[in-house]
């Protein structure tokens, strides 16, 4: 009789090999960081950092359709345009507005919410953050209505009713920023709001009663105790309200798409939407960006310099 060797136990203690391989490889202190911060990596090297040195290269070359032409500086030498410098000047105005409405009173808010006195918390809240879940273009539509030119649009008639002169709200520069400024600060005071009341909720209350048994008032107590325990937050909410004010772009076209009365809506982002997809010019639309970036990464900087966040080590 013969004995017929048969190669499939090897082939199995083989596979089992690499899979206890592997599975030690995976449970590694080693390895099993680097497996877990894998997908953020690969995110940020396709959705970021091959994007940002895309469009940094792009900002050298005149890009035509199956056709690119490297210009070097030229890009950046059309920049010197009034249109440009409207375009700069109006997001600074936008961004300086957003952040004297978006800082102070969501602190305020969120300092009355947070008090004990106050009543039907929970709905206030509700009612304060709800608008950030709604779309830009419904609110810039519901907006539009609002503050139409026509005489019978909603703050016309209210203004007409008080014996006061109708307004073209979308038709001039002072009252265009705003309708901007102030459909953004209704989208965006409950979401500051609630940084600010989480930074409170996390202020011990023994500070509050320590200061209560050396006869502080309300106001000392807030100056100096609840706007210095709140400084990383508000460094954050400072930080981010920049950063979105600099990229703003739905508010100005959901109430002027491409064109606005006198550029009087016009946006750094906006004359990237403009040049870049409107007028097919993608080499000097991935220079304003570059500059945008740099515009937005000085102010950051500048604004966490002053707040105190860099200090230096000695």
């Amino acid at each position: 009789m013969k004995v017929v060797h048969s190669n499939t136990q090897p082939v199995m203690l083989s596979e089992e090999k690499k899979r206890s391989w592997l599975s030690g490889l995976l449970y590694s202190r080693k390895v099993a960081p680097y497996v877990f911060v894998a997908p953020f990596i690969i995110s940020f090297l396709v959705f970021f950092a091959y994007p940002l040195v895309q469009t940094f290269v792009m900002s050298f070359q005149e890009v035509l359709p199956g056709e690119t032409t490297f210009v070097g500086l030229e890009n950046y030498r059309k920049l010197n345009n009034q249109t440009f410098y409207t375009a700069l000047l109006n997001t600074v105005q936008y961004t300086f507005w957003t952040l004297v409405v978006l800082i102070p009173i969501p602190l305020v808010l969120a300092v009355l919410l947070n008090s004990r006195m106050t009543r039907f918390k929970n709905i206030f809240k509700s009612a304060l953050f709800i608008p950030v879940l709604t779309s830009t273009i419904i609110a810039g539509i519901v907006f539009r209505l609002i503050f139409g030119d026509m005489s019978s649009a909603f703050m016309n008639s209210f203004l007409i009713k008080l014996g006061l002169k109708p307004e073209l709200w979308l038709s001039s520069e002072g009252t265009g920023m705003f309708v901007m400024v102030l459909l953004a600060s209704w989208r965006w005071l409950g979401v500051n709001m609630l940084y600010f009341l989480a930074g409170l909720q996390n202020i011990s209350n023994d500070l509050y009663e320590a200061a209560d048994i050396d006869g502080a008032s309300t106001f000392q107590k807030f100056f100096h105790i609840t706007l210095p325990s709140l400084k990383p937050v508000t460094v954050y909410v400072l930080t981010i309200s920049i950063v979105g004010g600099f990229r703003m772009f739905e508010e100005s076209y959901v109430f002027w798409q491409n064109y606005s009365p006198g550029d009087i809506g016009l946006t750094l982002v906006g004359y990237i939407y403009q040049q870049g997809l409107a007028y097919n010019n993608m080499g000097l639309g991935a220079a304003i960006g570059i500059v945008l970036l740099m515009i937005i990464l000085i102010v950051s900087v500048i604004s966490l310099k002053l707040s105190g966040s860099f200090k230096e080590e000695h």
